[in-house]
């Protein structure tokens, strides 16, 4: 138990990179101008970074727990669903959507 344990909690770093990746997808898929298609493709993914590091990660000062987890949680990784969705890459939003429905549900029965 303990192997399936830690997969998934490297199931959870992977998917929060995917959300990076997928912010950053969304911003260069954009039919706008160079300048503007650059701003949104490093930009994006660098707004994520920093609400992550201030909010999301264990040792951050401002950790958020109960409800407030919850909810950032859910606009972190429906971030990075609705920027697939909106790329075009409908597939990967939904299989990223599935992906984290089922590993976050087991980190909450696991307590990881």
């Amino acid at each position: 138990m303990k192997v399936i344990k830690a997969v998934n909690l490297g199931v959870l770093f992977l998917l929060e990179l995917a959300v990076l990746v997928a912010a950053g997808y969304w911003g260069f898929s954009g039919d706008t101008a160079a300048p503007v298609t650059w701003l949104l493709g490093i930009g994006a993914p660098a707004v994520l970074i920093v609400l992550w590091a201030l909010f999301g990660s264990p040792k951050s000062r401002h950790k958020t727990r109960g409800a407030v987890r919850v909810g950032f949680e859910l606009l972190w990784f429906g971030a990075g669903v609705a920027a697939s969705a909106l790329a075009g890459a409908t597939g990967w939003a939904v299989a990223l959507g599935a992906v984290c429905v089922v590993s976050k549900a087991l980190a909450v029965v696991w307590h990881q």
